[in-house]
């Protein structure tokens, strides 16, 4: 199992090219599941972001009036009792909690369960940034307590970052290649890209996607110390992407996990659907400050349509990063608009509903887009008003948009320069 940041990502890729094989097969996704704040379960999910329904609220988990920032993406109705031993319960954290849930939802979601294909053909590929926060925490607590025989913080987030995907390919019996990525909010598609090369070297089904959490003091600072994380107290205009009052990102946990799969083996093992094909991927690097050189986030996107054979005029929806920065969403902007032409696509922000999910909020996204594919719908970004006429994106506002979508581009930032793009097809585009 590889972690740490970027795993599994070729150095060709990392220089700017797509991770396309030569000579492989579709790729396509059976199965699919949402934990997010506002909307447990996929088809809930795809609800509060087509109705507008807000996840955002004051963090309760612990006590922040003493905070400058107060507003979170918080899960509220989960129980992590329905869905782990009770014996479990007590080492297990609340982002591990939310994505063995998640992944037992999207294998049924699937039509996989025990005995479907052998164990060594079927892989997990998850990604986090920032859940081993709650745990680290813990273990620090423990050391102050009772002496240093306890695990160390460096072993605790080690640890950490593979216990997402350690625990899943354990639970459901998946024992094929398996990685954790860590690249931030871009992870989780760098963690669906490098499932699709897995599947293309001959796994015949890998489990992929991103979840996140860090809501104990220790990780709420972490955010904070960003310098991006809204102080705004009101729900309904905190998290506001690409409009002139945006003040930064509202922190939110959660995420979505896919079923990756051969499109052959799919139909040999009587898939019931197929929500669509992972037909592009490529991630990129910014260059160092002060280069001159452009952010690679509109490299990324060229490159994944490269990768999918597919031109700027063939994508029907771009779904935004949207940082809620001012000059990160003034970027962006200028990365599509000059990808596409000025107003020249729709482009929509769902997790304006539910806050960044960090490497759970691409995954999501993924999520967005195919259900947008299936029901020829575009989300809205709920409470943007304003978009600056210089920003040259159509971003859309108000009310669900109907549209026939047969492709969508996904994109996704990670802090200290990462970016990823994944474009995705109807089934039989």
């Amino acid at each position: 199992m590889n972690s740490g940041t970027r795993s599994g990502t070729s150095s060709a890729t990392r220089n700017g090219t797509s991770s396309g094989a030569a000579g492989a097969g579709a790729v396509v996704v059976t199965g699919v599941s949402v934990v997010a704040p506002g909307g447990l379960g996929t088809e809930e999910y795809w609800k509060s972001v087509l109705t507008g329904r807000s996840g955002i609220g004051e963090l309760t988990r612990f006590d922040v009036t003493r905070y400058p920032a107060r507003l979170a993406g918080q899960i509220r109705d989960f129980e992590a009792a329905d869905h782990l031993p009770s014996r479990s319960l007590p080492q297990t954290d609340v982002s591990t909690c939310h994505a063995l849930a998640a992944a037992a939802w999207a294998l049924a979601d699937a039509g996989v369960g025990a005995g479907t294909l052998p164990d060594y053909d079927m892989g997990v590929v998850t990604s986090t940034s920032q859940g081993g926060f709650e745990f680290t925490h813990r273990e620090f607590n423990k050391l102050w307590s009772k002496g240093p025989q306890h695990v160390s913080v460096y072993e605790s987030f080690a640890w950490f970052y593979a216990v997402n995907t350690g625990q899943i390919s354990i639970r459901h019996g998946m024992r094929g290649p398996s990685a954790a990525l860590v690249a931030e909010q871009a992870g989780g598609l760098d963690a669906v890209g490098h499932a699709r090369r897995t599947v293309r070297r001959g796994t015949r089904l890998v489990l992929s996607g991103g979840v996140d959490s860090a809501f104990d003091p220790w990780g709420w600072v972490a955010q904070s110390a960003s310098g991006r994380v809204t102080t705004a107290t009101d729900p309904e205009r905190a998290y506001l992407p690409f409009d002139t009052d945006a003040s930064g990102h509202v922190p939110a946990e959660g995420g979505a996990i896919l079923v990756v799969e051969d499109a052959a083996s799919a139909r040999l093992r009587g898939a019931e659907r197929i929500y669509g094909t992972l037909a592009g991927y490529a991630s990129t690097f910014d260059p160092r400050p002060g280069s001159g050189r452009p952010p690679g986030l509109r490299r990324a996107a060229e490159l994944a349509l490269a990768d999918a054979g597919l031109a700027p005029g063939d994508i029907d929806v771009v779904f935004a990063d949207a940082a809620g920065v001012p000059e990160l969403d003034r970027a962006e902007a200028a990365a599509i608009s000059g990808l596409f032409g000025p107003n020249a696509v729709p482009v929509t922000a769902p997790k304006s509903v539910t806050g960044r999910m960090y490497a759970g909020g691409g995954p999501a996204d993924l999520v967005a887009a195919l259900l947008a594919v299936r029901d020829g719908v575009v989300p809205a970004t709920a409470h943007t008003t304003s978009v600056p006429a210089g920003y040259g994106i159509d971003l859309v506002l108000g009310e669900p948009r109907a549209l026939p979508v047969r492709a969508a581009l996904v994109l996704a930032r990670g802090r200290w320069g990462f970016n990823s793009a994944v474009v995705v097809t109807g089934p039989t585009h």
